[in-house]
């Protein structure tokens, strides 16, 4: 791990490629600022590599403390003090390159949507626009649906709530923005809404799990 600076009042984290480290570190930090044990924290921002801890305005970047809680984390028992929160999002897999992605991976539509269903995926850090969150499977296996890359060309316009893979990721559009990733469905559910407590209805290190519309009704 390399630290790196990130002004007075925060320390940045890099933990190059190694991605378990970087959830391990960002649920430790957050256990220990949910009980005081890391006191004065703002903001606990992962990436794929690096995680961001920011403090208040004067406190200052109190690194020697985030050293001493990630020397003391162990293991998943350390960070128990901060669950997992679970997500259900249903979706209709009418999406536009559904049929292209399993022809790709060798596999039929239903296929694809069995996959991504039956996947218990895990927001691994939030990024491109608000309320877009990267998701990982939550088990860390090997995935069909991590193969496929992004489209050759772009769409100028992806509608909000479009349901996509792409380059070891799957995501939900909160909103309508030009994107590069094959899309599978849609969902109804609003994924950002500025004018809520809570804008972001994804978190890092939330569960996600998708249901397809069709096969409930």
């Amino acid at each position: 791990m390399n630290e790196l600076p990130a002004g007075t009042d925060a320390v940045l984290l890099d933990f190059e490629d190694d991605r378990p480290a970087v959830r391990r570190a960002e649920r430790a930090l957050r256990a220990a600022s949910t009980t005081g044990m890391l006191r004065g924290v703002t903001e606990i921002v992962p990436s794929a590599t690096t995680v961001l801890v920011q403090f208040e305005l004067g406190f200052g970047a109190d690194a020697l403390g985030i050293h001493r809680v990630l020397r003391d984390a162990s293991g998943p028992g350390d960070t128990a003090a901060v669950p997992d929160d679970e997500i259900t999002i249903p979706v209709h897999y009418d999406g536009a390159d559904l049929t292209e992605v399993a022809q790709r991976l060798g596999l039929a539509a239903d296929d694809v949507v069995v996959a991504h269903t039956d996947t218990v995926w895990r927001v691994e850090f939030m990024g491109f626009a608000p309320g877009f969150g990267y998701l990982v499977p939550a088990d860390g296996r090997d995935n069909p649906l991590l193969r496929p890359g992004r489209r050759d060309e772009p769409r100028t316009r992806v509608p909000a709530g479009a349901v996509a893979v792409a380059a070891g990721y799957s995501a939900v559009y909160p909103a309508p923005s030009p994107g590069g990733w094959n899309l599978l469905g849609h969902t109804d559910i609003r994924l950002w809404d500025e004018t809520s407590q809570r804008p972001s209805l994804l978190t890092p290190g939330a569960l996600v799990r998708f249901t397809d519309v069709e096969s409930t009704r």
